[in-house]
Parts: C-alpha cells; sequence; structure tokens
C-alpha cells in the first residue's frame, strides 16, 4: 500500500493526539459520551460534505420517513459520529479494569461453542460508529484476528496497528490477504470481519440494502467455504452510557452455493441490526459509491 508522503505537522499532531487521549480516555464513559456529542453537533454544521453523504444515505434507505424525521436522524448519527471519537480513544486507551464496566453480553455461550469445536471462525458484525469499542468487548472475553484497512497514514497506522496487536493478541491482517485469512482459518483462528462497506474489487455482487442496490463482496462466503470456518455473527449497540454486545449462534448452511443468497441473507440480517439503532450506525460511508452498470451517482 502506498502510504501519503510523510508530513511534520500531522505527523507529530497524531502523536501528539494519541499522547493526550491515554489521559482523556481515563474520564467516565458519560464525559467522553458528553464530549462526542458536542463534537458531532459541531461536525454537522461544518463538515457539510460528509453531513451531504449522510444525508443521501439516510434519504435513501428511509424514504417513508418525513423530510423533518430524515434531517433528525442526520442530526443524531452525527451526535454517534462523534461519540465513536471517543469511543475508539476508550477502546484503545481506557484502562481494561474501566473498559469491562461498559459491556453486558448476550449469547456467550454461541462464541464459547465456537471455540470448543476448534474450528476457525469469522466474527461477523457491521460498522456501527462505536466499532472500534465493540471489536474491543470481544477481545476481553477471546483472542481474535482483525482484518481491517491500513490507513493512509503512516503514523497513525502504526499506532492503530499497534493498539489492535496489544488488544486482540494477535498482529491484524489486510482485509486484501485472502491466503493469509484462509490460512488462518484453518489453523482454528476467529477473523473479526465486517463486510458491509463498498470494497470495490472483482468479486463481488448488488444486493439490495435497505431497498438500493449495493456492492458487497463475496469474500464472506469464500472465506467460509475454503477456510471450512463457522460464520458468528455478532453486534454492539450503545443503551445510554453501556453497551449491549449480542453474539448469535454460527449460521447454518452457510455458505450456500450461491454467493448472491448469501449475501443477500446477510444484508437483511445486517438490517435488522442496524434497525434496532439506525442512528449509530456509519451513514458517513458511501455505501452506494458503485452504481450498477447505466445508473446514475447517487451522491451529485
Amino acid at each position: 500500500m502506498q502510504y501519503h508522503k510523510p508530513n511534520w505537522i500531522k505527523d507529530h499532531a497524531i502523536a501528539l493526539g494519541f499522547w493526550v487521549g491515554k489521559y482523556i480516555a481515563r474520564l467516565p464513559m458519560p464525559i467522553l459520551l458528553a464530549a462526542g456529542k458536542g463534537v458531532g453537533k459541531l461536525s454537522y454544521y461544518v463538515a457539510k460534505k460528509r453531513r451531504h453523504i449522510v444525508e443521501r444515505n439516510i434519504a435513501l434507505c428511509f424514504p417513508d420517513l418525513s423530510k423533518d424525521a430524515q434531517t433528525e436522524l442526520v442530526k443524531e448519527n452525527f451526535n454517534a459520529l462523534g461519540m465513536g471519537i471517543f469511543e475508539t480513544l476508550a477502546a484503545w486507551l481506557k484502562p481494561e479494569a474501566q473498559v469491562k464496566e461498559l459491556f453486558t453480553y448476550e449469547g456467550l455461550e454461541n462464541l464459547d461453542a465456537v471455540k470448543a469445536s476448534g474450528e476457525g471462525a469469522l466474527l461477523l458484525t457491521v460498522h456501527f460508529c462505536n466499532l472500534e469499542l465493540g471489536a474491543r468487548a470481544i477481545t476481553l472475553k477471546t483472542p481474535f484476528v482483525a482484518m481491517y484497512r491500513q490507513h493512509k497514514n503512516r503514523a497513525y497506522e502504526e499506532r492503530q496497528f499497534k493498539m489492535r496487536t496489544a488488544q486482540s493478541q494477535n498482529e491484524p491482517v489486510n482485509r486484501n490477504e485472502i491466503r493469509k485469512t484462509i490460512k488462518l482459518l484453518r489453523q482454528g483462528k476467529l477473523l473479526w470481519y465486517a463486510p458491509d462497506q463498498n470494497y470495490g474489487g472483482s468479486d463481488h455482487v448488488f444486493v439490495d440494502f435497505f431497498g438500493v442496490k449495493a456492492l458487497m463482496i463475496t469474500a464472506t462466503s469464500q472465506m467460509a467455504k475454503v477456510g471450512k470456518a463457522k460464520v458468528l455473527p455478532y453486534y454492539c449497540i450503545r443503551e445510554g452510557n453501556q453497551y449491549r454486545v449480542k453474539i448469535f449462534p454460527a449460521l447454518d448452511h452457510f455458505p450456500s452455493e450461491s454467493p448472491v443468497e448469501d449475501c443477500e441473507r446477510l444484508n437483511k440480517m445486517f438490517e435488522s441490526w442496524i434497525m434496532e439503532a439506525p442512528e449509530q450506525y456509519l451513514w458517513a460511508h458511501r455505501r452506494f459509491k458503485t452504481r450498477p452498470e447505466g445508473e446514475k451517482d447517487l451522491y451529485e
């Protein structure tokens, strides 16, 4: 991967941010979330390009909402985006004794069953704004290998890599390293994975996501099949100042013979999760960036 050219000011700002973040992360969660909400409210007015993306996604996925209701959901989503910054700080830098107090778990027996089987598994989740904290919740119960996208800033990437390695007790792997992930699955490893974004690439299909055609990679099916792995879905949702982590049973009859049907099945599952807290989903991502041939850009 090509990193951006080094920038002395930006790189030192990142280093300073992580140093300050160590102390900020120790603050009680209600204070962190209040600060994040303030950042989100400000961002709603100043991050106009990002706001346009959120507005378009909300309008496309919730066409039955009134304009006022859509606007309110957009504002709530920006609050969640701001909180997500401080949730990431908490995930990476808050002392473990404090982090443990944040979570309640449902379905831990499903995680235990997969671990007891000795088979590899994909820990499948989606991009809620608290994504990093949701991953941290699982690290408190078991080691895993995180699949992720590298950051283009080397200074940030080095710190991100270090944090994720320390917490998951394994070095993360680039999401494009499919052969490596398959090898890890065959070794019985648990791989953390979130396939609900527009990753591009050649192995993909178009399936409905909230009634809109969205590009989705078929790698989940491929890795489960070739890696002889189970697929264990879970999500993490904020409830007040706490977080509910729900772990589902491993998917039955997955993968099927049809990657399209597999992707449709996953998207329907993801939609049901998102509807529990739609304001907490990462609507700032251009989920519908890639269009079927002949369709216009939905973000113009």
